[in-house]
């Protein structure tokens, strides 16, 4: 308890004056009744299930295995597997692709090396590449809204690749 600054009665802290003389007492400090937390302290731990699933398909499959190895959510972990399936083997296809019609021009082959006579057959590689190119944008789009919204979107062949990689 506090005591009174005129005639030294006891005060309770709380007190405005002295029971005793009537003196005006000091006003007490006022502890904050918590102490202060950073926001995402009291928010929880680390970002939302939404926002790791939509930023595992960010840069393709590099981002589904970064995610794939520090979230260990199921939601997180199915959508980082099934970035990692679909936009792996869509890369390994380009890859693929572009070796085969495009290698032997490039290295001074010549055309006849694979079996593709003419330049026809260099602007199917171009064409097919394109083609596997607009594909892959549209289907990086949807899988980053579905992931964004909440829902499990699965697709075809890679959901349940996905899936069982993400061991649920």
């Amino acid at each position: 308890m506090a005591h009174c600054t005129k005639c030294g009665t006891e005060v309770p802290a709380t007190a405005q004056f002295c029971p005793n003389c009537g003196q005006t007492q000091p006003a007490a400090p006022v502890q904050p009744a918590t102490p202060w937390q950073p926001l995402a302290a009291t928010a929880g731990a680390g970002m939302s299930e939404n926002t790791a699933a939509t930023l595992s398909y960010v840069l393709g499959w590099l981002t589904g295995i970064i995610f794939f190895l520090i979230d260990k959510r199921p939601y997180v972990r199915f959508h980082a597997a099934q970035s990692i399936v679909t936009f792996g083997g869509l890369h390994i296809i380009r890859v693929v692709l572009a070796m085969i019609f495009g290698f032997g021009f490039f290295f001074g082959g010549g055309y006849g090396h694979w079996g593709y006579g003419t330049l026809g057959g260099f602007g199917l590689g171009i064409a097919l590449l394109s083609l596997l190119g607009v594909i892959t944008f549209i289907l990086w789009i949807v899988c980053m809204i579905k992931a964004a919204q909440g829902s499990r979107f699965m697709l075809p062949i890679a959901g349940e690749i996905a899936q069982n990689l993400a061991g649920r």
